[in-house]
């Protein structure tokens, strides 16, 4: 059991911050609910409430919660039937009375500076501008670095670019306006009803994204978990959410160009496929793989020499001796308040790449000044 004291609480009723809500939707998260609930009562922004939404877990989920609530008054705990992680944060958004939610899955960590950051950058903005997110590492099952996240950014009115790039990247990066949530209809169930719950997080996003502005703090702040048990290792079902979240976000939109509409078909069959090669449904993959060769046959035409690229490189290792190996291990750094906030890389750009990201943010100029001049969102900072 962790150890909590009073430094970690924060009176947020004599603060004079606007509160923000961290909402942690919980299922069966009892191996990692304490880091994760650390994570945020180590945040340097101290007008915090944290409500943690039990999911009808079976595990001791709720028990570990009460426990380090009691060490805490910031911590409230929610316990509802299983209905799946998008009701679970809808049940947080409705319960909620701070001006800013945000967003922490059970298994993820936080920066201690995280929120501090987005509430600054969101702060100094007009209402139109809606949410804001980070970047993130993805680490393992011990809070070790795995590796970096995606690098690239944007920022503004960035729906077209959104539907391709998928900037946000996981369900713990975000920090909205409440307003601005509730105004969407928060999160869709209807995913998880229909057996194809996972990318409920981007289904949101887009939302948000085809109706207001979108800040980004450029800094790695989120410790992104994979492990076995997690709901992005259900590949099969993450490529068929992620297909049925855009193709009901084109349908809402008809106003998209043609391209914009093909390219954002063709980036979310590439990532579906690549879900469906890791799910092994070779016939899955083959299916989606065919309309790709339409659209992009270099695509594929790489595919297949990286292929046979692996299995010259899987002869030649089979020819050294073991003691060749490069398989010593190698040191890890943990993702903890120790590590400073990452330089971000240059993402890898292609020339084809860097041209399709420039007609896509054309895309979405052209869309934004194409608005009812009073929905058309300015691009500008508070005046006062």
């Amino acid at each position: 059991m962790l150890s909590y004291t009073d430094e970690h609480r924060g009176d947020t009723l004599c603060s004079d911050q606007p509160l923000v809500a961290v909402v942690i939707p919980a299922f069966n998260a009892s191996t990692y609910i304490e880091r994760t609930l650390r994570s945020a009562m180590r945040q340097t922004y101290a007008a915090l409430e944290i409500i943690v939404v039990n999911d009808g877990s079976t595990d001791d989920t709720a028990k570990l919660v009460e426990q380090i609530a009691m060490s805490d008054s910031r911590i409230r705990l929610l316990s509802t039937p299983n209905r799946g992680v998008a009701a679970a944060r809808n049940t947080g958004i409705e319960a909620l009375s701070g001006r800013f939610v945000a967003f922490l899955d059970a298994d993820d960590l936080w920066h201690p500076t995280k929120i501090e950051k987005q509430v600054s950058a969101l702060t100094r903005l007009s209402s139109h501008w809606a949410a804001v997110y980070t970047l993130h590492y993805i680490i393992n099952e011990d809070d070790e670095i795995i590796r970096p996240g995606s690098s690239d950014v944007a920022r503004g009115y960035i729906y077209a670019r959104h539907l391709n790039v998928k900037y946000i990247g996981n369900g713990s990066a975000l920090l909205v306006r409440r307003n601005a949530a509730l105004a969407i209809g928060g999160f869709d169930s209807s995913y998880a009803a229909a057996g194809i719950g996972g990318c409920e997080d981007l289904d949101f996003e887009l939302k948000l994204a085809a109706r207001h502005f979108i800040e980004v703090v450029p800094e790695r702040l989120v410790g992104y978990r994979k492990h076995p048990g997690s709901m992005s290792s259900d590949h099969l079902r993450m490529g068929k959410s992620a297909l049925e979240v855009v193709r009901r976000s084109l349908a809402a939109n008809p106003q998209l160009p043609r391209y914009a509409i093909g390219s954002a078909i063709d980036a979310t069959r590439k990532y579906a496929f690549w879900e469906f090669q890791e799910a092994r449904r070779t016939c899955l993959s083959l299916l989606t793989l065919r309309p790709i060769l339409r659209s992009d046959p270099r695509f594929v035409v790489r595919l297949v020499l990286q292929k046979v690229l692996r299995g010259i490189q899987h002869c030649l290792r089979l020819g050294t001796t073991t003691a060749n190996r490069e398989d010593q291990p190698r040191m890890k750094m943990k993702f903890d308040d120790q590590i400073p906030p990452s330089c971000l890389e240059c993402p890898k750009e292609t020339p084809r790449s860097r041209r399709r990201l420039m007609r896509l943010a054309a895309v979405d100029a052209k869309l934004n000044s194409s608005r009812a001049p009073s929905e058309r969102y300015l691009m500008r900072t508070k005046v006062e």
